[in-house]
């Protein structure tokens, strides 16, 4: 496995290198599509997917009635239900904006995980972040407004992909359970603010300090969690491209 698709995801840069030398010999190289499926409800979860680039999201709710919880992209992983011994999930994954990843079957990630303490305690760090993303969300969701909640998903999907965001407002609408017509007045709101440039399916950020500012106290808690428990236990001299978020 090249060292440069290892180091281009955040969690395989911080596991130590017998760790790694044993994870890299089960990876598996893939291009993932926009709209690809990661896993889905209820049914088994096979791989986990280690993310080069790409964002995913995860989704909770039935056909129609749905909302995003979680997402994802070069500083972990998919699959997280996989690494706390569940096979399947009331949730469902898929590519929001497609990409590259490594990805390893989850009954040889478990095997590895059993036989190595130190790979387990590290994997069981973004278990608990990923639910703090997931519990920070319902928080946002419930103590928020729009206007708020979207500056925090603008913020999260800048961590991941840049300034540049090539998402639609069906995007949006998912990621914040409201209705289209209500992203576009807010898009508009952030956008007469000068926060933001948008078009139909493009949003480029113009101003982070300012999303962050109006963002508040939504955003920020589990990209201090990542930084203390992942990042921060990494090799002085180890490369992360995801190490910012």
């Amino acid at each position: 496995m090249a060292v440069e698709d290892i180091n281009s995801n955040g969690l395989l840069a911080c596991i130590e290198p017998d760790d790694m030398t044993a994870v890299s010999a089960q990876l598996e190289r893939v291009d993932l599509d926009q709209g690809q499926f990661l896993f889905q409800s209820y049914e088994v979860i096979e791989h986990v997917y280690f993310f080069l680039s790409g964002l995913s999201s995860e989704i909770a709710g039935l056909r129609g009635k749905e909302v995003e919880v979680g997402c994802v992209g070069a500083e972990g992983l998919s699959g997280v239900p996989a690494l706390l011994g569940v096979d399947s999930s009331p949730h469902y994954a898929f590519m929001q904006v497609g990409g590259k990843a490594l990805r390893i079957r989850t009954d040889a990630l478990r095997e590895l995980m059993e036989k190595r303490p130190r790979l387990r305690w590290f994997l069981l760090r973004f278990a608990h972040v990923f639910m703090m993303q997931i519990a920070a969300t319902s928080l946002a969701n419930g103590r928020f407004n729009v206007e708020q909640r979207l500056a925090r998903w603008l913020l999260m999907s800048q961590d991941r992909l840049g300034d540049r965001l090539s998402l639609t407002h069906g995007f949006f609408a998912l990621m914040l359970g409201v209705r289209r017509p209500s992203v576009t007045d807010a898009l508009h709101t952030l956008e007469g603010k000068h926060l933001i440039k948008s078009t139909r399916r493009l949003v480029t950020i113009r101003d982070r300090a300012g999303l962050e500012n109006l963002a508040g106290a939504s955003y920020g808690l589990p990209e201090t969690e990542y930084r203390r428990l992942i990042a921060g236990q990494c090799e002085p001299l180890a490369p992360l491209t995801a190490a910012s978020i």
